[in-house]
Order: structure tokens, then sequence, then C-alpha cells
């Protein structure tokens, strides 16, 4: 029982450590690159208003991927991209309602599906991040935007990975103590069994000869 418990902990532990590593990969990818973090091709983001709901909404996490070719993105799709909001550069997802080309040159006019109207700013190619690929995590995008703070970081990231290298660390010191005690034998441990096994023998034998003799004194 006690082995599958350690296992268990162990899983664990590993389980912590490589959401850490991926979580710190992800805050420090996104700082470098404008708030948007990269894995592999997949773009994770936080929903940060309800113009796509009910597809999905504010708060909500999505994954998205790089777009190798903007020419095989079709009407329907979803697509994160950069515009202009209130003269501020910002990122938006939204679904392609149409698709234009000029001088073969291409662009794309989106709407949020909470929207009655298209956005008024068409979709450059040059202007998109990813296509969403259909995967969302309800209400998760919160906790991605609290990893980003330095609170989150600390209490999400540097502390579950201290404690895994200074449980790791214990490990190690409880393994080269273990390493340095001195290996008996098989003949040593059988002559200590050996000894333990009179010494308990001699004790009982001590003890019943004790017994008897107040039996007799009491008979007497």
């Amino acid at each position: 029982m006690k082995t599958v418990l350690k296992v268990i902990v162990n899983v664990l532990v590993w389980i912590v450590l490589i959401l850490a590593l991926l979580m710190t990969v992800m805050v420090f990818s996104s700082g470098r690159n404008n708030g948007i973090a990269n894995l592999m091709g997949f773009i994770p983001m936080t929903v940060e208003s309800d113009s796509m709901k009910p597809t999905f909404q504010k708060n909500d996490l999505i994954i998205c991927k790089e777009v190798d070719d903007v020419y095989k993105l079709k009407e329907g799709d979803v697509i994160t991209f950069w515009t202009l909001i209130d003269g501020q550069k910002v990122k938006n997802t939204h679904r392609i309602v149409e698709i234009t080309e000029l001088d073969g040159d291409r662009s794309f006019i989106t709407r949020g599906d909470n929207n009655e109207i298209d956005d008024l700013v068409p979709v450059m190619k040059g202007d998109i991040i990813g296509q969403w690929d259909g995967f969302k995590i309800g209400g998760f995008g919160k906790v991605m935007s609290f990893l980003r703070t330095k609170t989150g970081f600390f209490i999400c990231i540097v502390i579950p990975m201290a404690v895994f290298f200074l449980v790791e660390l214990y490990k190690f010191i409880v393994t080269l103590i273990e390493l340095k005690k001195p290996q008996l034998s098989e003949e040593d441990e059988e002559e200590i069994k050996k000894r333990a096994i009179e010494e308990y023998l001699a004790s009982q034998n001590k003890e019943q000869g004790e017994n008897n003799e107040k039996v007799s004194d009491s008979e007497a």
C-alpha cells in the first residue's frame, strides 16, 4: 500500500512540475511576443469579450493554430487577428464572413457571432495571428491572466517548482546516507537474528523462573 501511495505521489509531483514548466514557457513566450504565447504552433488565448457568444465567451481559454497559408482559410473559419479598437492595437477573435481579393492580395471581413454588424476594419493577411481549432476551456482564461501577474507566477509556478526540487533533494540526501551505511553480509544478519532469538528466549526463561519462585513462596 505504501509503495502504491509513493508512486501516486511521485506521479502527481511530476504532473505539477510539467504543468509549471509549461506555464513558465507560456508566460515568458507571451512576454517576448506582444502577449502571444506560442507552443510549437499552438497559441493559447484568453477571450476578452462576449462578442463570440455562445461559441465561446469572456474569460474562456481557446487554442489557435498558426496559419501557414492564408489561402486555405474559408468563410466560417474563426481567426484571431490584430485590429484597431478606439485607436489601440488589440487582439480579436471573430468569424470570417466574407473573403475579398484584390491584385492577388487577400483580406477578410469578420464578425462576432454575437454581433449584428461586420467589423469595420478588414483583416489583412499580415494581421492574422492564428486560426481557432475548436478547443476551449470555460473560464480558464482567468487562470492564464492571473499567471501573467507577479503574484500568480510566484504562487502557481515558483512555489511548486521549489517544493519539487526540495523533495528531490531530500530523497537524494537520504539515498546518500543509506549508501554510506555499512552493509551487513548475510552471515552477519543471520548471526544478529540468532542472538536476538537467544536473548529473547533467555529473557522468557528468566521471567518464567521468577514467576515459579513467586508461586512456590506463596504456597509455603
